[in-house]
């Protein structure tokens, strides 16, 4: 059990002061580690929020530098940081409002290669890509190591999310496969609204600290989708596929595949 400092017990009184958290609720999340994939959009305000929580270990993977066009909605990354590695950036500002956080930063792109090695170390994922070959990668290596994750996905004004457990519907089971490379947009392409990057990063912080917690109903199953044009947001509850390749009863993925990724997508997560 954690000895709590007097310094402890106030930033974390808020959390410490909730019945369904309490003492012992701060102390999982305490000794928690989260992956984080992408120092973009939806990383930035998963990051921020992990942290002034007290997450104790946040990896950070992101093979990008800092571009003037992330500021308008990568709230983690300032002016000055333009041109920097944003891994080196985000670890800053992580400990800048939490000293306490351990920040391991991998400098580098997630594929096959190092997939599985990298999440291994963790216990809950949360994706902040923006490009489905990567999402596929992510959702394949946590089934593989039967690992929890949070997706996110964000374009436009819209944005969705759920949460896989072990034994939960995974992204492969609402979308079998990426689409064809340049079908879909990315958010270089058509643009994003800054804000909901906030909105959807905020709710999958939000299912990690339910996650370690075990506060309420996670996003097992559903797939919760906002419009915030209309500021509508909607479920959808999906099931697990018998038939699913990776986490079906008879699966036809046994290893990590790297899908063709349009060039645009490495530069602006």
């Amino acid at each position: 059990m954690i000895d709590f400092t007097e310094e402890q017990i106030q930033r974390y009184s808020r959390h410490i002061l909730l019945k369904d958290v309490g003492v012992e609720g701060q102390e999982k999340i305490m000794q928690a580690k989260v992956l984080v994939v992408g120092a973009g959009g939806l990383g930035a305000p998963v990051s921020l929020y992990l942290a002034a929580a007290g997450i104790g270990t946040i990896g950070v993977v992101d093979a990008d530098v800092v571009d003037l066009s992330n500021l308008q909605r990568q709230v983690i990354h300032f002016t000055k940081d333009v041109g920097r590695p944003k891994v080196e950036s985000a670890k800053e500002k992580i400990q800048a409002i939490n000293p306490e956080v351990k920040v391991n930063t991998y400098y580098e792109f997630l594929d096959s290669s190092n997939a599985l090695d990298i999440i291994k170390e963790y216990d809950f994922i949360v994706d902040g890509t923006d490009n489905f070959p990567v999402k596929f990668l992510i959702n394949d290596a946590c089934v593989m190591a039967g690992k929890p994750f949070s997706h996110g996905g964000i374009l436009r004004f819209n944005g969705q999310t759920f949460t896989h457990l072990p034994g939960t519907a995974c992204y492969r089971c609402m979308f079998k496969e990426p689409p064809p490379t340049g079908a879909v947009p990315t958010c270089s392409q058509a643009g994003v609204l800054g804000a909901i990057a906030g909105m959807l990063g905020t709710i999958q912080a939000a299912e990690t600290l339910k996650y370690f917690t075990g506060i309420g109903e996670l996003l097992t199953n559903r797939l919760l989708t906002f419009d915030a044009k209309t500021m509508l947001f909607r479920t959808v509850h999906v099931k697990q596929r018998e038939t699913c390749a990776i986490c079906g009863n008879a699966p036809t993925i046994h290893h990590l595949i790297d899908y063709e990724q349009a060039t645009c997508d490495l530069k602006n997560h």
